[in-house]
């Protein structure tokens, strides 16, 4: 009697792309750096006030008031992953559900949505995001949705013009003939097959919320009694005058590391996501 061959069950396509990733050395690094970053952000006791009993606290001295550079830097990161993240969940689904209605309905529907994305887009990100934050007041909350409002429409954009490419393609009007409804051609049918442009996109908007949090900050309009990369470098000028380089230093270097790793992983998601480049 002869053996029944074993199949193994296909995988996801989220974890086919995860493999692919995983076997480039240099994207496998960069998403460990990106790991422990998210690390350091669940990480309660970076928050806390009082430090811990490590002696690699004070691996990158002190500053002019006698507090850990190093801890100071996580903390930082801790707020600049966490401004990311949640800058992304609200300008990724946004950005993608308008981009989804614009291309599918067309007609009115794409010139509303268009005439806003129009008006956002001619006035400088840096400003709106400033006028927005002086609006809703100075906070993680404000800058949070000052980011994201800015940061949806290029997603929008991208999403918009791959959904006009696909909603003609033989399984769209399959979908149709048999009676699919359009949040069923658009969710179910069309959104599986643009969703890899949404997916990069978001590295792009993790990076410019990262960059958004530090500038707003630096200019006073972001983190004000927290830790913030943006105050690091603000107080940056009194430490150099002192000959004092620690803070600076340990600042552009965990930005650095984590803007080249989400940018390292951005490109290397394009290449296994998007079919066209594959």
């Amino acid at each position: 009697m002869s053996a029944v061959p074993v199949v193994a069950a296909p995988r996801s396509a989220a974890r086919e792309a995860l493999a692919a990733l995983w076997r480039r050395p240099h994207t496998r690094a960069c998403l460990v750096v990106v790991a422990l970053y998210l690390l350091v952000a669940t990480c309660e006791q970076v928050g806390a006030q009082e430090l811990p009993s490590w002696h690699l606290t004070m691996l990158l001295g002190t500053d002019l008031l006698g507090r850990s550079v190093l801890w100071r830097v996580l903390a930082g990161a801790q707020t600049a992953v966490t401004v990311a993240l949640a800058t992304s969940a609200l300008a990724v689904p946004f950005g993608t559900a308008l981009g989804l209605a614009a291309g599918y309905f067309g007609g009115w529907v794409d010139a509303a949505i268009n005439w806003v994305y129009s008006v956002v887009v001619s006035v400088p990100d840096i400003l709106l995001i400033t006028a927005i934050s002086y609006a809703m007041g100075k906070g993680l909350a404000a800058m949070c949705v000052a980011i994201a409002a800015t940061s949806w429409v290029g997603i929008m954009r991208l999403v918009r013009g791959e959904v006009l490419r696909h909603k003609g393609s033989d399984y769209v009007l399959a979908a149709r003939s048999v009676g699919a409804g359009a949040g069923r051609v658009m969710f179910s049918e069309i959104l599986p097959n643009v969703v890899h442009v949404a997916i990069v996109t978001a590295t792009l908007v993790l990076l410019a919320a990262i960059k958004g949090e530090v500038i707003l900050t630096w200019l006073g309009l972001g983190i004000q009694d927290g830790a913030s990369w943006g105050l690091l470098i603000a107080g940056a000028a009194q430490d150099l005058t002192n000959d004092t380089w620690a803070p600076l230093a340990g600042t552009v270097t965990a930005m650095f590391l984590l803007i080249y790793s989400l940018s390292a992983i951005g490109d290397a998601l394009r290449d296994v996501l998007d079919p066209r480049v594959a």
